[in-house]
C-alpha cells in the first residue's frame, strides 16, 4: 500500500499536473483566472484573502525553504528556544491560514454571486485545502516537532522522487494523519490545471496582491445575467 501511494502515486499525479497544465495552456490559456475571487470585494472576502493568502504563503515558503536545505533546518532546531520559535510561527500561520479559509468557503457559500460562479472543481479544490490545512495543524499540535520530521523524513523521499528512485520506507512509518497529509498534497497538485488556481503557475503570479482594480464584465446570452464585477 506505501509503494502504490507513495511509490507510483507521485509520478501519476505530477504526469497528470503536468500533461494538464499544457493542455489548459494550448486549448484555453484565457481561462487562466481566479474570476470571483476579488480582494476586497466584501468584508467577507477582506478577512478572508489576506489571512488565507499570507497565512498559507508563508508556510509555504518555510516547506520551500526545508525541501532545498533541510540540514540548515535541522542545524536550527538543535537550540530548543529556536525549534520553539519556529514551531509557534508555524502553528500560528497555520491558523491564520484556517481563519482565512474558513472564511472564504463561508463567502462561497453564502453569497449568491459568488456561488453562482462556483463550479464543482472550486468544491473539490476546497475540500482538498481543508484537509492539507487541518491535517497540517493535527501535525504541529499532536505530533509536534513537524519541521524535524519533514526535513529529516519527507524530504529525503521528495527528492527521491524526483530523482526516480523512490524510497517509501523514509515516509513509510510516519503517522496516518502525517501520510494523509502529504498525499492530500499530491492530490492538490494534480487537480490544479482543472481549477481556477492554475493562474499561481503563470509568470509573476502574485503580481495581483498589488495591481489596481480591474472591471470584468459577464455576459450571458440572456441580458438579464449580465453582470459587472470589479476585482482584483
Amino acid at each position: 500500500m506505501n509503494q502504490m501511494f507513495f511509490g507510483a502515486m507521485p509520478y501519476i499525479l505530477l504526469t497528470i499536473a503536468i500533461v494538464g497544465m499544457i493542455w489548459r495552456f494550448t486549448t484555453s490559456r484565457y481561462s487562466w483566472s481566479s474570476q470571483s475571487s476579488q480582494f476586497l470585494e466584501n468584508k467577507t472576502l477582506f478577512f478572508g484573502s489576506f489571512p488565507w493568502h499570507y497565512g498559507i504563503i508563508t508556510i509555504l515558503v518555510g516547506h520551500i525553504i526545508g525541501f532545498f536545505v533541510p540540514s540548515a533546518v535541522l542545524a536550527w532546531n538543535g537550540v530548543p528556544v529556536r525549534l520553539y520559535i519556529l514551531e509557534l510561527t508555524g502553528l500560528a500561520f497555520g491558523f491564520l491560514a484556517l481563519f482565512g479559509l474558513l472564511a472564504l468557503i463561508y463567502r462561497r457559500l453564502t453569497n449568491a454571486r459568488v456561488k453562482a460562479l462556483t463550479s464543482g472543481w472550486d468544491v473539490l479544490i476546497l475540500i482538498v485545502l481543508l484537509i492539507q490545512v487541518v491535517t497540517g495543524l493535527g501535525n504541529a499540535i499532536v505530533y509536534r516537532w513537524g519541521s524535524n520530521w519533514y526535513a529529516a523524513s519527507a524530504v529525503p523521499w521528495m527528492w527521491s522522487i524526483f530523482k526516480l528512485n523512490p524510497q517509501v520506507d523514509y515516509v513509510a512509518n510516519l503517522p496516518l494523519v502525517t501520510k494523509v497529509h502529504i498525499f492530500n498534497a499530491m492530490i492538490f497538485i494534480g487537480l490544479i490545471p482543472f481549477s481556477r488556481l492554475a493562474h499561481f503557475v503563470v509568470v509573476n503570479p502574485y503580481k495581483y496582491l498589488w495591481r489596481p482594480y480591474q472591471v470584468v464584465r459577464w455576459y450571458k446570452r440572456d441580458p438579464r445575467t449580465a453582470n459587472v464585477i470589479q476585482y482584483k
